[in-house]
């Protein structure tokens, strides 16, 4: 279109997401590592925000994948939740990781069944094990969890375990 000496030109714009599609699927498992730590850490979606400049309203659109997490504030994100980049983008718990990736494929039912982080019972223990305020009585609750851990890995080895022989005390009386 042309006016006098002056053309002016009207600017493609790129094409963008329409309000009306689904959320992209890396979109959303993003988001939902996000509420998996917020709900590990035991923190709500207002404290979240709180913590990252945010209503607890773009907490959930980030969680739900509607809206697509930036670079600076995925890097927030993983220093409030105390945990790298990368476990917003892993899905599937690397010792039961194929061997070969299946792309964007998603992972069976099964393997988000196997998923400790995903149990409402770790959720539960980590929430349980925060609430101890005392870090001695933490320290031996973490300790007890490992020696518990190490007997049930002695016994599925059918490893015998040789009871601690006492030495007797003699009572003279």
């Amino acid at each position: 279109m042309a006016r006098g000496n002056i053309v002016i030109t009207r600017q493609a714009r790129r094409p963008s997401r329409q309000k009306s599609d689904k959320p992209n699927p890396i979109d959303v498992q993003v988001g939902s590592r996000v509420r998996l730590r917020r709900n590990m850490l035991g923190l709500s979606q207002e404290k979240l925000g709180t913590a990252i400049g945010l209503t607890f309203q773009q907490v959930q659109k980030y969680e739900r994948g509607a809206n697509r997490i930036g670079a600076s504030r995925l890097h927030e994100l993983s220093r409030v939740l105390d945990v790298p980049v990368s476990f917003f983008f892993d899905d599937v718990d690397p010792v039961r990781a194929p061997a070969i990736p299946g792309g964007f494929a998603e992972p069976p039912a099964e393997a988000f069944d196997s998923d400790p982080l995903r149990r409402r019972e770790t959720v539960d223990l980590v929430d349980a094990y925060y609430a101890v305020e005392d870090p001695a009585v933490r320290r031996r609750l973490l300790d007890l969890a490992r020696a518990l851990a190490a007997e049930g890995e002695r016994a599925a080895d059918k490893t015998p375990v040789r009871p601690i022989r006492r030495a007797r005390r003699h009572n003279p009386a």
